[in-house]
């Protein structure tokens, strides 16, 4: 008879990285069908956690980036404990995300050796940073027992939509789910320097609007200031959703996209968790730690010798690591995956 297996997941705090754990939760269920698996997450992600089917429930985080709070920390992990989880997996590598799992009395709490949690985290594995190179495979491997090398192919990465959902939204921003649908996302929360320029993207607005395409701009309310900057660059020829949507509501639009041109950020990895065509933009981040996990996604950056540096602004002041990445090379790459 197979174990009863109760789990909680303390998922990363950002879009992207959340959509790259669900392999692991695939992972988990496919070792143990019975499984049942909860998701301690950050509110801004609870979106993506909900519309992965392996999820049965979203407990929310209720805790800014990089605040202590511990006794609120401990006060969740006593209100967490009656749900009786056998063992959770700590994504992050933070000694403050350990802790209400420990606190929560969890008997076995999974993850990779952090800041100095030992104890915390009492399934303590070390990473082998050349045997897993791409995050999705770190989040992965923590499924396994330890030793053995994580089991690919990995599994796919599939968001659910919610048809009538959409359906009331796009009735919402009088939109209409037409044949040719590009969608933009010029956001990249880390910093502007994994932000293609902004009249880059009003120049390729203009081109999809040319070739009959309606072209709507996905971001947050932090990018809506961006995304009215493209839709006057591109002489008012696509729509500026950003801010506009909740995350759920974006996710379920993005569904009726034919392509999707990306900077490196969350909404780059939603789309490929949804299948669609896409063509992912790279400047000071690297693809070969976290490419979007679709075979119908294309990387294009410039291969600069700086590149990528990891900052959140360009340390030489050039940024031609975007600056290079030219509209005519991004339309051709476009062109060619739709040939």
């Amino acid at each position: 008879m197979t174990e009863r297996s109760h789990i909680l997941i303390v998922a990363p705090s950002w879009v992207g990285d959340a959509v790259l754990s669900q392999p692991l939760l695939r992972r988990l269920k496919a070792r143990n069908p019975s499984t049942v698996i909860d998701v301690l997450a950050a509110p801004w992600t609870r979106a993506v956690y909900a519309r992965m089917p392996e999820v049965s429930a979203v407990h929310d985080l209720p805790f800014a980036h990089g605040e202590l709070a511990l006794r609120k920390r401990y006060a969740l992990g006593r209100r967490l404990a009656q749900h009786a989880y056998t063992q959770a997996y700590v994504l992050p590598n933070s000694l403050k995300s350990a802790l209400v799992p420990f606190f929560a009395r969890i008997p076995r709490r999974t993850g990779y050796v952090g800041e100095a949690r030992w104890g915390l985290v009492n399934d303590a594995r070390r990473l082998d940073q050349e045997a897993l190179p791409l995050m999705i495979e770190r989040f992965a491997a923590l499924a396994e027992d330890p030793g053995p090398p994580a089991i690919r192919p990995l599994a796919e990465v599939s968001l659910r939509i919610d048809a009538v959902a959409r359906s009331a939204t796009l009735v919402k921003l009088g939109l209409k789910a037409v044949p040719k649908i590009a969608v933009l996302c010029p956001g990249a929360e880390y910093g502007p320097a994994k932000r293609w320029p902004v009249e880059y993207f009003g120049a390729l607005a203009q081109r999809f609007s040319s070739d009959g395409w309606q072209v709507w701009i996905a971001g947050s309310n932090k990018d809506a200031a961006v995304g009215a900057d493209i839709v006057k660059a591109a002489d008012g020829k696509c729509v500026n959703l950003c801010g506009k949507t909740t995350l759920a509501e974006a996710i379920d639009l993005m569904s009726c996209a034919s392509h999707v041109v990306s900077n490196d950020s969350g909404l780059m990895h939603v789309a490929a968790a949804l299948d669609r065509p896409l063509t992912a933009l790279y400047g000071s981040s690297s693809p070969a730690f976290t490419p979007p996990p679709s075979p119908h996604a294309r990387i294009v950056k410039t291969g600069i010798a700086c590149s990528p540096c990891f900052k959140r602004a360009c340390p030489l002041g050039h940024f031609k690591c975007m600056r290079e990445l030219t509209v005519d090379a991004v339309w051709r790459e476009i062109a060619e995956m739709r040939a």
